[in-house]
């Protein structure tokens, strides 16, 4: 098969009778590109007017281990021929037990630890916000400034990644001081990593703690090891280390939010363990369950709801989607799929990296694993960021048959499944590179 395959230039005619009726009947989301899925498998999406174009996108780092995964789709229809619900908030099955003993030994920590389930990464945090204002009796959080934690309105309280996505909005929950990230490229302090001495974090504790966050006052940190939303904003070496200890030094809790970053993407399971960090309160979802609607939050044992009914769902824990979550662990497992995206994560960084020398308007190039992001700038000693020319490049690329995803504010991410074969993976770099080329001239 000979991908990609263009047919028709995307939006084909029949796409585009789709996307009109989906802009009649759908509510405004956040739409990117006119691409209408008809099927798919592995990381070869085949749209409605027949071309076969390459996923770098996976659904927004959902289908880790590719589309349709015969092992997946085999676990999905095997459960739903024996029950599709029973409210495992409420009552019991196997299936979601297993999931959450598999979830708990398999997070950072030798602890004991209990598991919520919810529908979405927005879900899961919002739960984590209710888990530790519960345990610690308190109400103020930390957040960092690109952070993407959700949409719901206490989920969005922590998130500053962009202004409209708050825009119209207030008042979220109260409660919400944000810093400064450790974004080395535009560092907000004019500091430079390592003679910096991670300034970014000793703030924290030197000025916020000080001034604005009474520790006594702080139930957590939420902090996502690389920001996602933000812009795929990777922070240097002993920095969340640093975070870690500011959160047990000052007796609150340490939230780390892999919903984007966990489950492999970074080349480790869990993107918190390119430190030597141990959160309080995990939270997962996304790639979870390769597509079907989950999320958790995964916490101390100890720091479980003291009674029943403080918080709870309908649809948590669904036993569909829990299935789809076992198999997906499996494949990852089987196929040694954390060492494969880190293995081949340093590849795509060698050649995103090549690019970079040869187009002026790359201006940083960062990622770890499979967790890649270029940013564009209009001159790289300005540093101005360049949306125009990132939306261009994303335009032409899924012209030519790569569905990428913008992040940041001038930033490409490039998240294909961890078990994208290599020479896909090759053709999909090349169609890039044909991009940068097209826009440079």
């Amino acid at each position: 098969m000979k991908v990609p395959d263009i047919k028709v230039t995307p939006p084909g005619p029949k796409a585009r009778e789709i996307v009109e009726r989906d802009r009649t009947y759908i509510a405004t989301t956040t739409k990117s590109a006119p691409i209408v899925i008809r099927r798919a498998s592995g990381s070869v999406v085949e749209d409605v007017d027949g071309n076969l174009l390459i996923d770098f996108s996976s659904g927004i780092s959902v289908l880790n281990i590719g589309h349709a995964h015969p092992k997946v789709v085999e676990a999905i229809s095997k459960q739903a021929a024996e029950f599709t619900h029973f409210a495992g908030t409420d009552f019991y099955y196997d299936v979601q037990a297993r999931l959450a003993e598999r979830l708990g030994k398999m997070t950072p920590g030798k602890h004991r630890k209990k598991v919520f389930f919810g529908n979405s990464g927005t879900e899961a945090n919002e739960a984590a916000i209710k888990v530790a204002k519960s345990h610690k009796k308190r109400h103020m959080f930390l957040a960092f400034l690109g952070a993407f934690h959700g949409r719901t309105q206490g989920a969005l309280a922590l998130t500053a990644s962009k202004a409209k996505q708050r825009a119209g909005f207030f008042p979220t929950m109260p409660g919400a001081v944000h810093v400064p990230y450790a974004y080395c490229y535009r560092c907000p302090y004019k500091l430079e990593y390592p003679s910096c001495d991670l300034y970014c974090a000793n703030i924290i504790e030197d000025a916020y703690l000080t001034t604005v966050a009474p520790p006594e006052d702080v139930a957590g940190i939420f902090v996502e090891p690389v920001q996602g939303e933000g812009g795929y904003i990777v922070p240097p070496p002993g920095w969340m280390d640093r975070i870690a200890k500011i959160a047990k030094d000052n007796d609150f809790l340490l939230i780390d939010d892999e919903v984007q970053s966990g489950l492999g993407r970074t080349g480790k399971m869990w993107g918190i363990e390119h430190s030597k960090a141990i959160p309080d309160i995990l939270t997962t979802a996304k790639s979870i369950a390769s597509g079907l609607p989950m999320g958790a939050a995964v916490y101390r044992a100890d720091i479980d709801f003291p009674q029943s009914g403080k918080h709870s769902n309908t649809f948590g824990g669904n036993p569909v989607a829990c299935a789809a979550s076992m198999a997906t662990l499996d494949v990852m497992e089987e196929d040694d799929l954390v060492a494969r995206s880190a293995k081949l994560g340093d590849y795509m960084a060698r050649r995103l990296d090549e690019m970079k020398e040869r187009y002026e308007f790359i201006g940083d190039r960062r990622g770890l694993g499979m967790m890649q992001a270029t940013e564009f700038v209009v001159s790289r000693q300005s540093k101005k960021a360049d949306a125009k020319i990132r939306d261009a490049i994303e335009e032409d690329a899924y012209k030519h048959g790569l569905i990428l995803l913008p992040c940041g504010e001038s930033s490409l991410r490039y998240i294909p499944a961890l078990n994208i074969p290599k020479d896909i993976l090759d053709a999909g770099l090349d169609v890039l590179e044909g991009c940068f080329r097209r826009a440079a001239n």
